[in-house]
């Protein structure tokens, strides 16, 4: 489940201890701690959806960004993953590599890239992995070309389409088929689909209202595919969606592939926005792991998770079994303030469990998450692509 963290400091103490009762409270706070079997369960619900719907799933590694739980998902069916930087498809590959696993990956880079070096490196990583690229621009197309055919390797190629969110992405036909005829003009170059990801669709609150917004998208992505089809471009890779729409993108029909990537953990955010609708009912397998610090003020107590123990860009975490009754505060870079629960207060030393604000930059903190079934650490799973970004 992963090589030993370099200094960790109570690393071994916890490691001379797995399988052992009590040994989750001898993990170092702040932690990343998850609910293995949590994790299987979500796992499996959304291979069985995806099966079910005779739709292939190609989860996001940015939401976990470890070889452990990309394994276990390509082992329950995932046709492949999906990387948004090749930094962290390069950390993924070689570490499935490295650690055995049989098959050869099929992966995807979601962004863009742009410049010669970065294509050049992608042309190095698809001698290890079935590689699929994205391009929104006629000059990516050809820094793609030419390095492909510098390495005499082919590429699968998709034409990034803007759905909405503005980020990336051609806008509208006319430029999608400008690409299509670029890519067709390469050889060394196949076509093979488009990608539609709405991002700011996942954490729409309200069922109708996110699939009202979520329609207009696929409208968006739908116009670009018939424009192509019209030019006599087979269209056979639909792919996008995400955890917030993986039921809605299922319903609407017009992709026949999903790359969602926080159900293996889920958050604080996707529960404010999701409730209890269908693309919800993922377990929250992951939580911050803090110790109670200080306990010499009437109201609050101070914890050791604080800024730099999750990402803050979605607000305060959820206190775990205390919703409602004590509320987590940032207090600092390295300290958290948690209101008195209507129990009574908190004690020093004991430990709390956050539910955090955003899972995939809060893992993307960490060197490896601690797998517990409840009490209990049975191993660890390295953060593998910790900090690949470029």
């Amino acid at each position: 489940m992963g090589n030993s963290p370099h200094d960790q400091r109570g690393f071994q103490t916890v490691i001379d201890q797995l399988g052992k009762a009590g040994s989750r409270q001898l993990i170092a706070t702040p932690a990343l701690v998850c609910e293995l079997d949590l994790l299987s369960e979500n796992i499996a619900r959304m291979a069985n959806l995806t099966t079910s719907a005779g739709i292939a799933v190609r989860p996001h590694v940015k939401a976990h960004k470890s070889a452990f739980v990309a394994r276990r998902q390509l082992e329950a069916g995932a046709v492949g993953l999906s990387c948004a930087k090749l930094s962290e498809a390069e950390a993924i590959v070689n570490r499935l590599i490295t650690d055995g696993y049989e098959r050869r990956a099929s992966v995807l880079i979601t962004s863009p890239m742009a410049g010669s070096a970065s294509a050049k490196r992608a042309a190095v990583l698809a001698e290890h992995c079935n590689l699929i690229a994205v391009v929104d621009h006629l000059h990516g197309v050809d820094e793609l070309a030419a390095a492909f055919e510098a390495a005499g390797v082919h590429l699968s190629v998709l034409c990034d389409v803007d759905v909405g969110l503005g980020r990336t992405g051609v806008v509208g036909p006319s430029q999608a088929v400008s690409v299509v005829d670029r890519i067709e003009q390469s050889p060394w170059l196949r076509f093979s689909g488009v990608q539609g990801y709405g991002g700011h669709l996942q954490h729409i609150v309200g069922r109708e209202e996110r699939r009202t917004a979520t329609r207009e998208s696929a409208h968006r992505l739908e116009v670009v595919i018939h424009a192509l089809e019209s030019k006599g471009y087979n269209v056979p890779l639909r792919t996008g969606g995400g955890t917030g729409t993986s039921v809605i993108d299922i319903e609407i029909g017009l992709l026949n592939e999903l790359q969602p990537g926080s159900y293996v953990f889920m958050d604080r955010q996707y529960c404010d926005a999701l409730g209890n609708d269908p693309e919800g009912r993922f377990q929250q397998s992951l939580t911050i792991s803090t110790t109670v610090i200080s306990t010499n003020q009437k109201d609050f107590v101070t914890v050791d998770a604080g800024l730099k123990a999750m990402a803050t860009d979605a607000g305060s975490p959820l206190v775990v079994g205390h919703e409602g009754k004590a509320e987590y505060r940032f207090y600092g870079d390295e300290h958290g303030l948690v209101t008195s629960g209507w129990e009574g207060p908190f004690s020093r030393g004991n430990r709390l469990a956050l539910v955090p604000p955003h899972c995939d930059p809060t893992v993307d903190r960490y060197d490896y998450i601690w797998l517990v079934r409840d009490e209990v650490v049975i191993g660890f799973a390295d953060i593998t692509a910790r900090g690949c970004s470029q």
